[in-house]
């Protein structure tokens, strides 16, 4: 059966292992889920990624990352653009999340890339997610 929106089984996979205190899940792959995953790792939000290659589509590990008190470094995880409802936005109209404690996901011409760098390089893009 085909899924309707993969970027959100994603996310719900690691808030979910999260929680669970998982040290690493796998994630059904694609490209995006890697760029995604790239930029969580760029963040420190997560310790690794690791594309397996198999007969099918690909499997994503991640490596969930933890401090000292073994709590997860992800606290929130939003999806913002759905597939029935996509949300754009242009450079000078991007918003910190938490006032800069997080990072907001944008699909952009120049790829995935977070909003800081977004708004550096004076581009703006589809939403994908906020993460804190």
């Amino acid at each position: 059966m085909a899924m309707s929106d993969p970027i959100a089984d994603m996310l719900t996979r690691i808030r979910n292992a999260g929680k669970a205190k998982f040290n690493s899940i796998d994630i059904p792959g694609s490209k995006l889920k890697t760029e995604l995953s790239k930029v969580l790792k760029d963040e420190g939000f997560i310790r690794n990624y690791k594309f397996i290659k198999d007969k099918k589509q690909g499997i994503l590990r991640v490596y969930l990352k933890y401090d000292e008190e073994q709590s997860n470094t992800i606290i929130g995880l939003k999806r913002v653009s759905k597939p029935s409802r996509r949300f754009y936005v242009k450079s000078k109209d991007i918003k910190p999340v938490l006032n800069g404690m997080g990072i907001a996901i944008l699909s952009t011409s120049k790829g995935i890339m977070t909003d800081k760098q977004a708004m550096s390089e004076k581009l703006g893009g589809e939403i994908l997610c906020n993460i804190w």
